[in-house]
C-alpha cells in the first residue's frame, strides 16, 4: 500500500523554521555589512572570531558563519583556513543601514547631525523607556557585561555599542523613527573609532550606558532622556576635538 503524500500544510512548520533561520542569517549578514560600510570594520582588518561575533551580536556561531559566507560570496570579506576572515571591500551595493546610506548621512555637517540626534534620539529613548520589556532589558544587561570586557578593544566595543543603541531604538515602538535615529548614529563612525581609542574613552561610554540602562530599567522617560542627552553631548564634544586636530602647543614668552 502506497503511503499518502505529505500534505503541504504539514510541512508549514518546517518551512517556517527554515525561513526563520535564513532570515536571521541574512539579518546578521546585513549587520556585518553595516559595520564595514560605516567604518567600524575597515578594509584590510580582520573580523573578530566567530565566537566573539556570536557573543557581540547575541546569536549562534552557526548563524555568524552563514552570514560571513554570504559576505564572502559577494566579495566583501575573504575567508581563509587557518586565519581570521578579513575585510577586502566596502562595496556593499545598495544596502541601507537605516533609511539612507552611510555616505548620504556623512554628507551633512556635524552640528546639524548633532542637533538632529539630540532631538530625535531623546524622544525615541523616552518612548523606549515606556515600551521596553524584560527580555530586551536582559539583552542590554548582557551587552553591558560584554562591554565591560572590551575596555582595551575599541573595535569590539563599537560593535557592542552599536547593538546597544540599536536595541534601544527598536524598543520605541516606531520602526520608522528607529531607522531614522539609526542613520544619525552611523554619522562619522570612523571618527568614533579614533575617539574610543583615547585613554579612558571606552570607560566613559560604558558608564554612560550604565546610566541609560538604569533609567530604562526604571521605565523613567525623563531620566532616560537626560542620560541619552549627556551621552550624545559627550560624543559630540570628542568628535569636535578630533576634527580640530591635536591642540597646538602654547607659545612661551
Amino acid at each position: 500500500m502506497r503511503a499518502a503524500p505529505t500534505s503541504i500544510f504539514a510541512q508549514v512548520p518546517l518551512l517556517r523554521a527554515e525561513i526563520g533561520r535564513r532570515t536571521v542569517r541574512e539579518r546578521i549578514s546585513d549587520k556585518l555589512a553595516s559595520l564595514i560600510a560605516s567604518g567600524i570594520l575597515q578594509v584590510g582588518e580582520e573580523l573578530p572570531s566567530e565566537r566573539e561575533l556570536a557573543a557581540l551580536l547575541s546569536v549562534s556561531r552557526e548563524t555568524v558563519r552563514g552570514a560571513i559566507q554570504t559576505l564572502s560570496a559577494i566579495g566583501v570579506v575573504a575567508v581563509s583556513h587557518g586565519s581570521r576572515t578579513r575585510v577586502v571591500s566596502r562595496n556593499i551595493g545598495t544596502l541601507k543601514i537605516g533609511v539612507a546610506s552611510p555616505s548620504a548621512i556623512n554628507a551633512y555637517e556635524l552640528d546639524s547631525v548633532h542637533k538632529s540626534r539630540l532631538l530625535i534620539e531623546r524622544a525615541v529613548a523616552a518612548e523606549a523607556a515606556v515600551h521596553i520589556d524584560d527580555t530586551t532589558l536582559a539583552r542590554l544587561e548582557q551587552s553591558l557585561m560584554i562591554q565591560k570586557q572590551t575596555m582595551r578593544d575599541p573595535v569590539h566595543f563599537l560593535i557592542c555599542d552599536r547593538e546597544f543603541h540599536l536595541t534601544i531604538y527598536h524598543s520605541c515602538g516606531n520602526p520608522l523613527l528607529a531607522d531614522f535615529v539609526t542613520d544619525l548614529y552611523t554619522f562619522m563612525l570612523d571618527h568614533r573609532r579614533t575617539a574610543v581609542s583615547q585613554a579612558g574613552a571606552i570607560e566613559k561610554s560604558y558608564l554612560d550606558h550604565v546610566a541609560i540602562f538604569n533609567a530604562l530599567s526604571a521605565h523613567d522617560p525623563q531620566a532616560t532622556t537626560d542620560a541619552i542627552g549627556r551621552h550624545i553631548d559627550r560624543i559630540y564634544a570628542t568628535t569636535v576635538e578630533i576634527l580640530a586636530g591635536e591642540p597646538r602647543p602654547k607659545k612661551t614668552a
